[in-house]
């Protein structure tokens, strides 16, 4: 990124840039234009096009810090510029295009603006502050509403749109990656209701998105969609009621002096299940971990979140990469965006040390931006304390570099069942 004495700042991909070094604002417009950027407009609720630094401005002016948009630039055509409310002002910083990517900094490179902003949401990186709250372009509003009203048809022809009246919300019982998650009754029963607000950043078109994946997924091990509501306000998306909580919540609050080896070895196999049923039909979650695997009343473990998830012949790329949390996701996702069950293998690996590790995080130790060239020099995590040795041996094995020398989930399944048979389980 050039400041504005014409120097030129660095910042390494391997460190975070410290609170004292940040990337120079550019003290001019900078370039203009976009190629390819259809494709991602639907998606990139804070792409503004064309618009000029003084409407940039006006729309930024008096917002909280964090608050930004994305725009063509006007001088150097080809480029984008990002634009950030800070402190009473507004910040404007030159994305390139480059042949290896977009790029903020010439050390960190993105296949297009989705993932830019995804990196930028997670951590400032040297910016003045972490992206926030996006200004949402007019065109998306339009775009949005109308294509929320294609899926909710989607819904109401699979019998899955439900009415709001007959949905009783009570109080608010956890939080996910689109907003609240309440308790509710549905036809005298409890259900689980994730709720987003209607078209602020592409949040309830998300939720949707979601919700219509996971249509026609039926399996014991996976919550169950039960439907969905849409008013004026929020998109709601219902499931069942899981009534102890998130996996990882469990574990931590029972530890290993509340919890038996039978208990550990129970919730892998109910994973291993779930997981054998998506290797079956073609689906790879992209996002498994212990956070988003639910308890219900029998402590029966089930799979949740399938936010990330995708067929597993859909094209490789996508615009989600940004999202992936490193320390479960596998190499070759994060590298080359080459998911497949194979990636999932790897991420189920990464949930036995949890769940044997009674919650903690994985790779202790080990700063976020060094996990993925430790593991590509070979470096895997010690077991748990009191792990047993063919745990151990099967966490490593789905740690292999080559994703083809990794277990099938059908073999780890059997494995586990093994293990359990073999313990008196």
């Amino acid at each position: 990124m050039m400041n504005g004495t014409g120097g030129s700042l660095r910042l390494s991909a391997d460190f975070p840039a410290s609170t004292s070094t940040r990337i120079s604002p550019l003290p001019l417009e900078t370039r203009n234009s976009s190629s390819n950027v259809e494709a991602i407009r639907p998606h990139a609720p804070w792409f503004h096009g064309n618009i000029s630094r003084e409407t940039t401005e006006r729309l930024l002016n008096r917002r909280a810090d964090g608050t930004f948009l994305v725009r063509e630039s006007t001088n150097f055509p080809g480029d984008f510029t990002l634009s950030l409310a800070f402190r009473g002002k507004v910040e404007h910083y030159r994305i390139y295009q480059t042949a290896a990517g977009l790029t903020c900094d010439n050390e960190e490179f993105f296949a297009n603006l989705i993932q830019l902003v995804s990196h930028y949401k997670r951590e400032p990186d040297g910016l003045c502050h972490r992206l926030l709250t996006p200004v949402i372009s007019e065109g998306f509003h339009v775009a949005a509403q109308a294509d929320i009203e294609q899926k909710m048809a989607f819904f109401r022809g699979s019998g899955l749109s439900i009415p709001s009246v007959e949905i009783q919300l009570g109080d608010v019982i956890g939080h996910g990656e689109f907003g609240d998650v309440l308790m509710g009754v549905y036809r005298g029963q409890k259900v689980a209701v994730k709720r987003s607000k209607r078209l602020v950043g592409g949040v309830s078109d998300e939720l949707l998105d979601e919700a219509k994946f996971v249509v026609g997924l039926s399996h014991r091990r996976l919550v169950a969609l039960v439907g969905v509501v849409l008013d004026d306000v929020a998109v709601y998306m219902v499931t069942e009621y899981m009534a102890n909580g998130s996996l990882v919540d469990f574990l931590r609050s029972r530890g290993r002096h509340q919890l038996e080896r039978r208990q550990l070895m129970q919730f892998s196999l109910d994973i291993a299940e779930g997981m054998c049923y998506l290797e079956s039909v073609g689906v790879v979650h992209r996002d498994l971990a212990a956070r988003n695997v639910l308890l219900d009343v029998h402590y029966t473990a089930k799979i949740s979140d399938f936010g990330l998830a995708k067929d597993v012949n859909s094209p490789g790329g996508d615009s989600s990469t940004g999202k992936f949390p490193i320390k479960w996701t596998a190499p070759e996702a994060l590298r080359q965006s080459k998911f497949s069950t194979k990636s999932d293998v790897w991420s189920f690996g990464i949930l036995l040390w949890e769940i044997f590790s009674f919650g903690r995080v994985p790779y202790p130790r080990i700063p976020i931006q060094d996990v993925v060239r430790h593991i590509e020099r070979g470096y895997r995590m010690e077991a748990p304390e009191g792990c047993p040795a063919e745990i151990t041996r099967l966490m490593h094995d789905t740690w292999h570099l080559t994703p083809n020398d990794r277990p099938a989930f059908n073999q780890i399944l059997h494995r586990l069942v093994g293990l359990q048979q073999g313990y008196g389980l």
